[in-house]
């Protein structure tokens, strides 16, 4: 078993894009996770921060896209993001500018 994760350290950041924008209107969260986090690990860090219930999580590892530096080419780190989605009625304040 891997190292133990703490729960204010599971959710890094809010992914905000116009995908993003969508999906929220339908009650689905998007954050960049922890790449060592569980789908129960996220589900229970976004009830604790927000204090809000989340129905699913879904998680999925990007990959790093190919990037070019003059004469050496490379990639852009891998990591993880998570959807959340909350019961209708429910929002999170971070997003909706409260």
């Amino acid at each position: 078993m891997g190292k133990p994760i703490i729960l204010e350290k599971v959710l890094i950041e809010p992914v905000l894009s116009e995908k993003t924008n969508i999906l929220r209107e339908q009650g689905k969260y998007v954050f960049r996770v922890d790449p060592g986090a569980t789908k129960i690990q996220i589900k229970e860090a976004v009830r604790k921060l927000f204090k809000v219930h989340p129905v699913s999580c879904t998680v999925m590892v990007v990959g790093g896209k190919p990037k070019r530096q003059r004469y050496k080419s490379g990639y852009t780190p891998s990591w993880k993001k998570a959807i959340v989605r909350l019961p209708e009625g429910e929002k999170i304040g971070l997003f909706e500018g409260v």
